[in-house]
């Protein structure tokens, strides 16, 4: 039933200009369900729809084509843009679709290395394990000592202050973030990060636009 609702909103959307953001949502058989713009869109392999083209799709993700490039999509990832420049040298807008179990997931980067995000309005600062913090090559030792309230008590953090966060195509200079004493299987991405843009959800889909 999920898929035939992708297909029926189809019939509605109007012609656009060319797309700024492109985003796997998922895969229903032969074709591709996209989030284009913050609207989905379906694709079959070799169609071209708003000036996009499928050229390829496999259990890995999508290969698309549009705006005089080619990009490689997968699902859960930030997605492709072509966005207008922000103040930070990025784009100005993020587009999530999301993720099992209702999380909205985020492909991204932490002084320019890479880094999963698991997007967490609950949470005041982006966060993440010491053994992230080594490999992003964060100092946690020269952080602030703070103490965090978690399931199983009250433990220390080290608040610490990021020279870079990338989303998708946004880079935010000096975000607040602080680093756990526990591994965690993602970092989080809370509202040190998620403050500076305006957040709009329509059903499965999270987009940010800068202020």
């Amino acid at each position: 039933m999920r898929g035939h609702w992708w297909l029926a909103g189809l019939a509605m959307l109007p012609a656009l200009a060319l797309a700024q953001t492109v985003q796997l949502s998922g895969q229903m058989g032969r074709k591709a369900l996209l989030v284009v713009d913050g609207q989905p869109l379906t694709l079959a392999v070799g169609e071209t729809r708003q000036g996009i083209t499928l050229k390829a799709l496999d259990a890995g993700g999508a290969l698309v084509e549009w705006g005089g490039r080619s990009s490689r999509l997968h699902v859960g990832a930030a997605p492709a843009s072509v966005g207008a420049t922000g103040p930070n040298g990025g784009g100005r807008s993020i587009v999530l679709g999301m993720g099992p179990g209702g999380h909205f997931m985020a492909q991204g980067a932490v002084n320019g290395r890479p880094q999963r995000f698991m997007v967490d309005t609950g949470a005041t600062t982006v966060a993440f394990g010491r053994s992230d913090a080594e490999r992003l090559g964060v100092d946690w030792r020269r952080g602030q000592p703070v103490a965090m309230n978690t399931a199983g008590g009250v433990v220390q953090g080290h608040r610490v202050t990021l020279s870079a966060v990338t989303v998708g195509e946004v880079t935010l200079a000096n975000v607040e973030a602080v680093v756990m004493p526990t591994a965690m299987p993602f970092a989080l991405l809370g509202n040190s990060f998620l403050s500076r843009f305006q957040m709009r959800r329509d059903n499965d889909v999270m987009r940010l636009e800068l202020r």
